[in-house]
């Protein structure tokens, strides 16, 4: 076999130099970056990049670690058709062997740039998370992290690129970036640097709108793309809600840390969806009737609200664990019952000073997350924090488990601990103060132009404590640090309400089950199913699991009736007087279980405690005027 410089020894060296190389041609001419996605409803995408460079030995990384996901998420194995090439010479490289993200090559004398070619496949499956479904044969959303290559040695910050794309004639698009020059079917951006870039995603598509949200400077747009044109009908009540939420953003805060902000709303049942938060943009995706249909308006818009507070907490205020030079470092997201906790707990809390949520819907939603978290069986041996710790291996894990296992609990737990330091701070202070002050002081006073200022641990503590003087510190080290065999229902309980139970599925939960394709018995019999009758968790201790009933098998019968959700329920509401027989097929055997359950249908409610003041309205009332929930 012939041996090339890759194969000789000092591997080692070769690649120390490559990455302390002074890389000064990069520092004052940016990346040219040709992304093509004309063939984007093939599922492939084509990318070129013309890359200053110094002759010598080289290090090329694809982004490993990208922000919001909280995990090594880079879809790195669907990068193919990779081509490096130098004055019109085709140039060999090989993998670095400890770092799967990264080719090492030599660029030769009197080289002073690479052309880089290469294809992005795009996933198909319309499950899982930002690596999956990102296209149809209508949209496509454009993520240029999956589409650049970067030279090592330079922070992300000081690597600028030159962006432009080539989509469909018949297509338009939204993003954050400025565009500097359009043409049918291509359009040319305003230079930035690799963390701008991955921060800022294009939605493209065939029927695509653009609504503007607000009069005054900062600018929001909502920009829609969906997989037809009747889903893009936004009502004006709608609208409005939306409007709402852009004011509200305001008086919470007292500043905006943008110079403008866009919606990226994909409507589709064939691609993820999920939120992923970006500084001045957020790129979010429902199923397709989701501006037109109550149930899924109900389950999925509450997230804008979500992701855009993400804007002020993630972004502007961001763990000093999530700050790191380039995205090849590793992130500690010990943090993220913050980051995500109390982006929850506002994003929930918005959603009804806004009007996308009701009042009741509100509490439905509380009631549901709380008593999810309570039925964790997982709380006795694993504390939040190292839901925090572990996110990168909790994100991509198995719903069947969970309850034992634990998920990110860091988002809804994280809420319930954040409405208690709210409750907390309203009823020490009569009334005079609440989070919404500690959202000013921690996540305010930076207007207009994108900013990262990392925090830690020491100074969420001080800030509460200028908020209101309280032991803050033993307060979240009992709650976040220590094992909690309850789920922290004190903040529910502060409020004027209790957690109970109703026999009759509540709007909130009928939202979640018609968004999700779901039916959640898990409050009952301690099932989890796909609409198809598929198990996809069994929780721990429950009836199900005391009867042996084992996740991923499928419902075929009950009480030897064809399967159907209304035929389960049925059983599980008239179990008071006999024992439910479920026939389940699993690989190729058939099983029968007897569930010797007997308290018929329930679901989690709030429940009004009269003997205590009612503060979460107080905590719902709108903050401006204009609002009206």
């Amino acid at each position: 076999m012939k041996r090339t410089f890759l194969d000789k020894p000092g591997l080692l060296a070769f690649a120390l130099v490559a990455m302390l190389l002074p890389l000064r041609a990069q520092e004052t001419r940016p990346v040219r970056l040709e992304v093509d996605a004309r063939e984007a409803a093939r599922n492939v995408v084509h990318s070129r990049l013309t890359i200053p460079i110094r002759s010598g030995p080289v290090t090329l990384s694809f982004p490993k670690w990208i922000q919001g996901e909280h995990a090594p998420t880079g879809p790195v194995t669907d990068f193919v058709g990779f081509f490096v090439s130098a004055n019109g010479q085709k140039l060999p490289w090989k993998r670095d062997p400890t770092d799967m993200f990264s080719v090492n090559l030599i660029v030769p004398e009197r080289a002073d740039e690479l052309e880089v070619t290469q294809d992005f496949l795009l996933p198909s499956g319309a499950s899982g998370f930002t690596s999956a479904a990102s296209s149809t044969d209508h949209l496509y959303v454009l993520n240029w992290n999956q589409l650049v290559l970067f030279p090592k040695g330079l922070p992300a910050e000081r690597i600028q690129f030159a962006p432009s794309m080539i989509y469909p004639d018949d297509w338009d698009y939204g993003t954050a970036l400025h565009t500097v020059k359009r043409e049918t079917g291509r359009a040319a951006f305003s230079p930035v640097n690799l963390v701008t870039l991955i921060d800022s995603p294009v939605l493209l598509g065939r029927y695509f709108r653009t609504v503007e949200l607000s009069e005054s400077a900062p600018k929001y747009y909502l920009h829609i793309a969906a997989d037809s044109t009747a889903a893009l009908e936004l009502k004006p009540e709608v609208k409005q809600q939306l409007r709402n939420l852009v004011a509200e953003l305001g008086s919470l805060f007292g500043s905006r840390p943008h110079a403008e902000y866009h919606f990226l709303l994909s409507l589709s049942d064939y691609v993820a969806h999920f939120g992923l938060e970006h500084h001045e943009s957020t790129d979010i995706r429902y199923a397709e009737q989701t501006l037109t249909d109550a149930d899924l308006h109900n389950h999925f818009m509450w997230i804008t609200a979500h992701e855009v507070v993400h804007s002020w907490n993630g972004k502007f205020r961001r763990p000093a664990g999530l700050v790191r030079e380039d995205p090849q470092q590793p992130l500690d997201g010990e943090l993220l019952w913050v980051y995500e906790g109390l982006t929850s707990y506002l994003g929930y809390v918005l959603a009804a000073r806004s009007g996308l949520w009701t009042p009741d819907l509100f509490r439905e939603n509380l009631a549901l997350l709380a008593g999810r978290q309570d039925q964790r069986a997982g709380r006795t041996w694993r504390p939040l924090v190292d839901t925090c710790i572990a996110a990168q291996l909790l994100y991509p894990s198995a719903s069947a488990g969970s309850s034992w296992r634990r998920s990110v609990d860091f988002y809804d737990e994280g809420a319930l601990i954040w409405l208690e330091a709210d409750t907390i701070i309203r009823r020490k202070s009569g009334g005079k103060k609440s989070l919404d002050d500690f959202c000013r002081l921690f996540l305010g006073g930076q207007d207009s132009k994108p900013a990262v200022k990392p925090y830690d641990l020491a100074e969420i503590v001080n800030t509460l404590n200028a908020v209101l003087p309280y032991e803050w510190e033993k307060f979240l080290d009992e709650r976040i640090y220590q094992l909690t065999p309850r789920a922290p229902l004190g903040g529910i309980m502060a409020s004027g309400w209790k957690l109970g139970s109703t026999n009759a599925v509540t709007a909130r939960l009928k939202a979640w089950d018609a968004g999700e394709k779901e039916v959640d018995l898990s409050f009952s019999i301690g099932l989890q199913l796909s609409d198809d009758g598929t198990i996809k968790e069994v929780v721990k201790n429950s009836t199900a699991d005391q009867a042996g009933v084992v996740p991923n098998g499928k419902i075929i019968a009950v009480n030897g009736r064809k399967w159907s959700a209304n035929a389960l329920r049925s059983a599980v509401r008239s179990s008071t007087a006999k024992p439910i027989e479920l026939l389940v097929e699993r690989a190729d055997h058939f099983h029968t279980y007897q569930l010797n359950y007997r308290d018929g249908e329930r679901y989690p409610l709030l429940v009004r405690d009269e003997s205590m003041p009612d503060s979460l309205s107080a905590i719902l009332k709108p903050l401006t005027a204009k609002a009206s929930p």
